[in-house]
């Protein structure tokens, strides 16, 4: 249910979903101002939480702190969306300077990212990532599978073969565009335009997802999530509505089929990012909407 000022307006109405669903998986939080880290060494400050189909690590750091991945499966997402911060990613595909206000796309395999400065930043990783998943505070939420959620399966890999990908978040806006958005072969990332002051209460965008999540990733300011999950015949598997309130910064796991919504609230700057894995095709069919689309064919 979008206004037709929403760009979301113009999408394809999806088919219906095949089966409706029989159970619930609840939202999941990360409100990693107020939770405990579940890595504390040196300078690092990291903390991990998942959905059924990713995991995101938020870590704060120190110059000179170095995070790695040994053996990598598949590729993953390093968001660094301060400006002044200076990263090193060394990876197979050689040593690379990573500015702020960027993402990037690491390939499988070997990686490490050095902070050259004080800052923070934000990497994605789909499930194949275990270990990773084993140290998420909520692991515990998915010992069960969400059984609404799609199996992961990730999309082409590119062309000209997988390598370290980076690219600048300073992308004007365009009319009829939805966002910032980037994919990879695992994700898809919509680094949305910062909103000042509380949305419109006129002007929400109550909607649902058949077979996927969708990770809402607070950096600033303070944000509700709304959610309700639709009745079924079975009222054992009724759920009440939820109105979460989030600071940054901080991540919520929507699940399927929930209606959702998110206002934002702070007086001041407001920014989120939603998170898909893998990604999303009715964003991916809008000529235009994905900044690296030539980069990374379609299914």
């Amino acid at each position: 249910m979008y206004d037709q000022r929403d760009p979301r307006s113009t999408l394809q109405a999806a088919a219906p979903a095949a089966k409706a669903a029989t159970a619930y998986h609840g939202a999941e939080y990360g409100r990693f101002y107020q939770d405990a880290p579940q890595i504390v060494r040196g300078g690092e400050k990291t903390w991990i939480t998942r959905g059924q189909a990713f995991i995101i690590v938020y870590t704060e750091a120190k110059a000179g702190t170095v995070v790695a991945r040994e053996a990598q499966e598949d590729e993953y997402v390093i968001l660094a969306p301060d400006p002044n911060l200076s990263l090193e990613v060394t990876c197979s595909s050689g040593t690379h300077r990573m500015a702020g206000n960027s993402i990037a796309f690491a390939p499988p395999g070997g990686s490490q990212v050095k902070f050259l400065t004080d800052g923070r930043i934000v990497r994605m990783f789909s499930p194949k990532a275990a270990d990773l998943a084993n140290q998420s505070s909520n692991a515990t939420s998915y010992a069960s599978p969400d059984p609404n959620v799609a199996p992961f399966k990730p999309w082409p890999a590119p062309p000209d073969g997988f390598r370290f990908r980076q690219y600048s978040l300073d992308v004007p806006s365009e009319p009829g565009r939805f966002g910032r958005i980037f994919r990879c072969t695992t994700f898809m990332v919509n680094f949305l335009e910062p909103r000042v002051g509380a949305r419109d209460r006129k002007m929400v965008s109550p909607h649902h997802h058949d077979d996927f999540e969708q990770c809402s990733l607070a950096l600033e300011g303070s944000f509700i999530h709304h959610l309700r999950w639709p009745w079924t015949t079975d009222m054992n598997v009724w759920r009440e509505d939820e109105h979460a309130v989030c600071g940054s910064p901080s991540i919520a796991v929507i699940p399927p089929p929930a209606i959702h919504t998110t206002t934002s609230e702070d007086p001041g700057v407001n920014q989120l990012v939603d998170i898909f894995a893998p990604p999303r095709l009715d964003f991916s069919s809008k000529p235009g909407w994905v900044i690296n689309e030539k980069d990374y064919p379609m299914p």
